[in-house]
């Protein structure tokens, strides 16, 4: 602390001049430079004061002269205007420089004229600082292949010199260069290059530019600017265009940059045809006939080039209205398929149920059963029924009862045709004990039908019932309505066979 001291007090003791070691400045404003005279001693004594410049790359000059007799005097022209005394003493000859130029910047010297010690001085450095002037610009490029310039950003005529960054996602990269003033201020540019796509087109870059003179980055974006020749499709073709149709429209729709400057549209077949209306860019079909199954084209031009495309429109031959039967009908025709289908498969039902009660035993209203008379009008049916009781009683075919009994059912039978198959399952006056009649078993052997024939006869002989009537002798009138009604078996063509009959 004790060297601390002293050397502070030595150099109070060597500076007798007091000034400020540096300032900054801008441009247009204005700069005090301060100057005091310290006489500790009291026995200096003071003649004059002079406030000498120095420039960067100059020589020194006087600016500003104070004498006790003689007054104030600017010998230098460029200053004079502007510089001014703010104390009209020896001891603190300050001045103010108003209106500072970026070329007031150096070095500025407080001198005394002092007796007897000579001249005594301090220095100041001023330092123009400049704010730069910062812009960035879009450059408009085409889309190629090389790396070319696409955006610039500069900080004019700062001091110190700024420094510039990039921000982007475009994949380009940036470079630097600088150039110095007269005045000492430098200006600082940077390019940015990338190779352009047309997706490039309106995407962003931002210029960041940093600089002592500043309070905050200055930040600007760019929308990059590229240009190509139109890219074309067309919208607006539903594949629905039916036989009178209105309004149907297509759309030419164009990329490009600049933008497009012509629109036309065309036809492979030929003129377009009169049902067709163009305006810009939109083609609208009045009415759909055969007229447009053709290729539209739709050609789309800028400066840098023409691009063509095209469809193929396939007119639908279906009335008018066909839309309307695509849309709303679709659900009607649907439902109307599964009603027919139901109707077809309730018919089948119906025709299946009628075919198994004919099997069951009712012969079909056009079919006559055979006598069993010796008659010459009977039928192969009446032959075979006369066949079976001329073994009986005495043979003569038509004196027996049994063939007197089936006669007079024969009768019975035709004089009373049955009801239809329709009629059996609408109605249901059968009983179910007469159902039961004509429902014979189909998965029964013959051999077991004519069992169960002989069991319900109580003869027990398991021989078919032809054999066993014969036999017998006589068969009454009882025993031959259940052999008629267990004997005859209706056929699918709606006729009766007798059962019997076969065997024999």
């Amino acid at each position: 602390l004790s060297a601390s001291y002293l050397l502070w007090a030595v150099v109070l003791l060597i500076v007798k001049v007091r000034v400020e070691e540096e300032l900054e400045a801008y441009p247009t404003e204005s700069v005090d430079l301060r100057c005091e005279f310290i006489d500790r001693g009291g026995k200096t004594k003071l003649t004059q004061v002079s406030w000498i410049w120095e420039p960067i790359d100059g020589q020194r000059d006087n600016i500003a002269v104070y004498h006790p007799l003689y007054g104030q005097s600017f010998p230098n022209l460029e200053f004079k205007e502007r510089v001014i005394f703010l104390h009209n003493t020896l001891e603190n000859p300050s001045i103010r420089i108003s209106e500072l130029k970026m070329s007031d910047a150096g070095r500025y010297t407080c001198e005394y004229a002092t007796y007897p010690t000579g001249n005594e001085q301090g220095t100041t450095t001023l330092i123009m600082l400049a704010k730069p002037k910062n812009s960035a610009r879009v450059v408009t490029v085409q889309a190629g292949s090389k790396s070319v310039v696409v955006a610039q950003c500069e900080a004019v005529e700062g001091k110190p010199a700024a420094s510039i960054k990039w921000l982007g996602s475009v994949g380009g990269n940036h470079s630097i260069s600088s150039s110095s003033g007269p005045d000492g201020t430098v200006t600082v540019r940077s390019d940015y290059r990338l190779v352009p796509t047309p997706a490039d087109n309106g995407r962003e870059v931002t210029c960041l530019v940093d600089q002592r003179t500043q309070d905050q980055t200055w930040v600007y974006p760019v929308k990059l600017s590229v240009e190509y020749p139109p890219s074309v499709s067309i919208e607006g073709y539903d594949h629905n265009w039916y036989m009178g149709r209105s309004d149907a429209v297509l759309l030419c729709l164009a990329n490009a940059n600049p933008a497009p400057t012509t629109v036309t549209w065309t036809s492979l077949s030929g003129p377009l045809p009169d049902s067709v209306d163009v305006d810009g860019n939109k083609l609208t079909v009045r009415k759909v006939d055969d007229a447009v199954n053709t290729t539209f084209v739709c050609e789309v031009k800028n400066k840098l080039g023409a691009t063509k495309n095209q469809i193929t429109t396939v007119v639908i031959g279906e009335s008018p209205g066909g839309s309307v039967q695509r849309g709303r009908g679709g659900g009607a025709v649907i439902g109307s398929l599964l009603a027919l289908l139901l109707v077809i498969a309730l018919v089948s039902v119906l025709l299946t149920r009628s075919r198994r009660q004919q099997r069951r035993g009712y012969p079909s209203s056009g079919d006559s059963i055979a006598t069993g008379s010796g008659g010459s009008n009977g039928g192969d049916y009446g032959n075979k029924a006369r066949l079976l009781f001329s073994q009986s009683g005495n043979g003569s075919g038509g004196g027996c009862d049994a063939t007197g009994t089936l006669t007079e059912k024969h009768h019975h039978l035709h004089h009373h045709a049955p009801p239809n198959p329709a009629d059996i399952l609408l109605t249901a006056e059968m009983e179910e004990a007469e159902r039961r009649k004509f429902a014979l078993d189909d998965s029964m052997e013959d051999e077991e039908r004519f069992d169960r024939f002989g069991a319900m006869r109580g003869g027990g002989t398991g021989m078919p019932p032809a054999y066993q009537i014969a036999h017998r002798g006589r068969v009454d009138e009882e025993e031959m309505d259940v052999y008629l009604d267990d004997d005859m078996e209706s056929q699918r063509d709606g006729s009766v066979i007798s059962r019997t009959a076969i065997y024999v």
